[in-house]
This record gives structure tokens, C-alpha cells and sequence, in this order.
């Protein structure tokens, strides 16, 4: 009889995902991952390009999932939220990807999309601009940062990003961001 934890490692090897983690993100977490991404590509001889792209994409990635359950502490849905996390780095047709999700309330998932889709065909230049002009910006004593991520992320990125949000129910919406190197 197969195991349901071979089940599990049969998808993720179909999927080309080397490392995967779901659960709750913590600091010392996401730099024990981050860590094993860059070890795991170091064997494999990829490029010091690579490997910078690949691990600053999933810090900042984590680092969004983490400060948005951050937000969230006051909610009555923390604790669904905080434990929705999701990350995982793989490879297909030659090319890193991190590919992230969580669980996010519905209010929040359109200004996230509206962010997302200003950068959907943005050349590298512009997105250069982009990020000196938010860089320079003032910030808002709410903001968690100064807005670049989701920029950097884009800049660092081969191809245009690939996101998508999933509607669970009146509350609850399940947002995945894939970022190919």
C-alpha cells in the first residue's frame, strides 16, 4: 500500500518542486528556508545570479505573508490565515520558480490585485523607474514597507508574474503569486 506522504512527494516531484513549506512563517523560518534554498542551488552549480534572484524573490514573498498575518492579529480569521501559508521552489523547463499563496480577506485581495496588475507588462526599464519612484516616496506610518516587493519581485523576474485568487467563501479569499527566474 502507498503511503499518503509518497502520495505528497509524487505531486510535488510531477510539480518540479524541490522545497516546499506550508504552515506558519516565522522569521527564524524563513531564514532557515532561505538558507536551504541557497544550499540546495549551490549543489546544483546554478548561476550567483540565480541563486540571488531565487532566494530575494522567496524572502520578499515570505516576508509579505508574513506581515500581512501580522495585520491580521486582530481578526477573528488569524489563526485560518496565519496557518494558510504556502511556499514552494522548483524547477520547470530549466527555470527557478517560487510560488507562493495564502489566505487572504476579501477586502484586501482588490487593492493587492490592483498593485499586481499595474506591473502585468512592464518593461524592466520601467519597472526600474517604477521602483525609484516608490523608493523616494513618502511613507505611509501604516505601511509595513516602503511598497517595493511586489516591484523587486518583477524586476527579478523572466517572465511576467503569474497570480490568481480563488474565492472560499464570504470572507475568505486563497491568493497564489508564481515567479519564474
Amino acid at each position: 500500500m502507498k503511503s499518503r506522504l509518497t502520495d505528497i512527494q509524487d505531486v510535488l516531484g510531477s510539480s518540479g518542486i524541490s522545497i516546499c513549506f506550508s504552515g506558519r512563517f516565522s522569521q527564524g523560518l524563513i531564514e532557515e528556508i532561505g538558507d536551504a534554498v541557497k544550499m540546495h542551488m549551490e549543489s546544483e552549480d546554478r548561476p550567483k545570479n540565480d541563486i540571488f534572484n531565487v532566494f530575494s524573490i522567496f524572502v520578499e514573498q515570505s516576508q509579505n505573508i508574513k506581515n500581512y498575518v501580522i495585520s491580521k492579529e486582530q481578526s477573528p480569521g488569524r489563526n485560518r490565515i496565519a496557518s494558510s501559508a504556502t511556499i514552494c521552489i522548483g524547477q520547470e523547463d530549466d527555470r527557478y520558480f517560487v510560488w507562493s499563496g495564502n489566505i487572504m480577506e476579501n477586502s484586501d485581495v482588490a487593492p493587492l490585485l490592483a498593485k499586481l496588475n499595474k506591473l502585468v507588462g512592464v518593461s524592466k526599464d520601467e519597472l526600474k523607474k517604477l521602483y525609484k519612484v516608490q523608493i523616494m516616496s513618502d511613507l505611509n506610518p501604516e505601511q509595513t514597507g516602503a511598497g517595493i516587493g511586489l516591484i523587486d519581485i518583477a524586476k527579478r523576474s523572466s517572465q511576467p508574474l503569474e497570480f490568481s485568487v480563488d474565492n472560499l467563501d464570504e470572507t475568505y479569499s486563497r491568493f497564489e503569486l508564481k515567479v519564474i527566474v
